[in-house]
């Protein structure tokens, strides 16, 4: 019967997402009490959902701080030297046009935020794919590729959906998964050198007049009358003590973020009404992710509370051959390709991979490293046709999306696969549990 309700709930979660019947917001909270109630665990809803809801409260907050703290960055201007030196050096080669995209595109999208991240690189880059004659689909290749990437960050999403699912420390994701991220990025580089070197012997180097002048002007914040150019090495300094106070584990990701967000505030906007303003510029990105999460905890509440993810995940270890077993780690980090590309982050992240994590653990896997497995194909969901800042992308670039998935696709699979084979060389899950 728990085996039964828990699928069935799981599918009707999905099944109401995808099809945009709900948002998964609302899903996350009617569905598991529905479910719960229809089971005859109306007395124990209540402590379900609180405790559910307690042991994401930290992952809540840290997002909460996360986005705050890179919004703030971004607007006070930290990052415009960075673009603007790189909008300097491609000049008219295509070699150094491509690489540029790519460094571009890892510098900006390190707040998490995709919508943002193409308005940005597609203002700045698409201006000189034109005048060299390049091929914007390179561009908007480019671009999504190393949005996936940093897209596992803990503050990006998939990372704190595998974390509120699973019940684990973000960090303890994220922190192992920092090299296997950067080999991805070498094989960004290295995709885009290959497209850039293909571009210089079709185009040649071209020799455009220096826009200085034009590159001063460009930034990346979004509100002129918040940049600090002044304090730039205040914030670079904060920005880099905070990387790397997270990696050493000094203190908790959430008290890390609060402590950084509080500091960064007070340098840069002293003014009590431009904290306000601050704000609220990003209160709707961080609604938007902080409710989803404590929504998330009422369905994972609900889910372990009544037993049903044990219940399934015995079913599923009663189909999966026993040869398979030890390798759930692996088989989840392939499956999260097609899986999150064919569903949504929310279907997958708290609907699939908790089965998984219950069955993996007969294995001697750990949550946690069924976790860092689970965000592997990140870079492939975001060429899903389920992702709406996809369509932002394309529509910028001026490119057709099925022309963008052809060209892109293979390339994402590449870099998934080779943040695999670095994760399981380091050791970060493993390859044979038990």
């Amino acid at each position: 019967m728990l085996t039964f309700l828990g699928f069935a709930m799981v599918m009707t979660f999905m099944y109401l997402i995808m099809t945009k019947r709900l948002s998964a917001l609302i899903a996350l909270i009617i569905v598991p009490i529905t479910f719960a109630l229809i089971g005859g665990f109306a007395a124990g809803i209540g402590p379900m959902m609180l405790e559910g809801i307690g042991k994401l409260a930290p992952t809540g907050v840290m997002l909460m701080f996360a986005i705050l703290y890179f919004a703030l960055m971004i607007d006070s201007g930290l990052f415009d030297p960075a673009v603007r030196a790189i909008l300097r050096m491609v000049k008219g080669d295509p070699l150094k046009v491509s690489m540029g995209t790519a460094a571009l595109a890892l510098i900006v999208s390190l707040d998490g935020d995709g919508a943002t991240t193409y308005m940005i690189c597609v203002a700045a880059m698409l201006p000189l794919y034109s005048r060299l004659g390049m091929s914007p689909l390179i561009m908007a290749g480019l671009i999504i590729l190393a949005g996936g990437i940093m897209n596992m960050t803990p503050w990006g999403g998939p990372t704190a959906r595998a974390a509120s699912a699973l019940h684990v420390d973000p960090s303890d994701i994220f922190v192992p998964m920092i090299p296997a991220m950067l080999v991805g990025c070498i094989a960004l580089f290295g995709i885009a050198w290959v497209y850039g070197q293909r571009e210089r012997a079709r185009l040649g180097v071209l020799h455009l007049p220096d826009d200085q002048d034009n590159h001063a002007e460009i930034s990346v914040s979004q509100y002129p009358e918040a940049r600090r150019p002044r304090l730039l090495w205040v914030n670079g300094a904060l920005t880099a003590a905070l990387m790397v106070a997270l990696i050493a584990g000094l203190l908790p990701l959430p008290v890390l973020f609060m402590i950084a967000f509080s500091i960064a505030m007070i340098i840069n906007y002293p003014c009590l009404q431009q904290q306000k303003e601050r704000v609220a510029a990003h209160a709707g990105n961080v609604l938007a992710v902080v409710g989803l999460i404590f929504a998330a905890g009422i369905f994972t509440g609900i889910l372990s509370g009544t037993g049903m993810v044990e219940a399934m995940s015995k079913s599923l270890l009663a189909v999966i051959p026993e040869a398979l077993g030890p390798y759930l780690a692996v088989i989840t980090a392939l499956v999260s390709m097609p899986f999150t590309f064919f569903m949504s982050n929310d279907a997958f992240y708290f609907g699939v991979l908790p089965v998984l994590a219950e069955a993996a653990s007969h294995y001697g896997i750990s949550p946690v490293e069924m976790a860092r497995a689970s965000i592997v194909g990140q870079p492939v969901h975001l060429l899903s046709p389920l992702v709406p800042s996809t369509y932002l992308l394309v529509g910028l670039a001026k490119v057709e999306f099925g022309d963008h998935q052809r060209f892109t696709l293979k390339w994402a699979v590449l870099i998934c696969l080779a943040i695999l084979l670095a994760a399981l060389l380091l050791g970060v899950f493993p390859l044979f549990g038990g």
